[in-house]
């Protein structure tokens, strides 16, 4: 499903607009980016919690035994909450 469908299925479901979708699915978006940014975490119950891992600076040897340097980054992680793994596993 792309952002576009999604909007679909939010206006259909919610009986909202495809505009007001668009400008609901949006709002989220920003501020979900915004609470990631700033260290946050945004826990859904029963869906689930979006945060951020900070990974340190690494070394990695590749097969050829060339040694490859990895910067600090971050990453976000899912974790699903119940209610959506009990969903999944039925």
């Amino acid at each position: 499903m792309d952002k576009n469908e999604l909007i679909d299925a939010i206006a259909f479901t919610s009986k909202l607009t495809k505009a007001d979708s668009r400008k609901a699915l949006d709002a989220i978006i920003k501020v979900t980016v915004s609470v990631l940014k700033r260290g946050g975490a945004l826990a859904l119950v029963g869906f689930g919690e979006l945060e951020v891992h900070q990974h340190k600076k690494r070394s990695w040897k590749t097969r050829s035994g060339k040694v490859v340097t990895i910067p600090a980054h971050k990453t976000v992680f899912f974790h699903p909450g119940e209610d959506l793994k009990d969903c999944l596993n039925i």
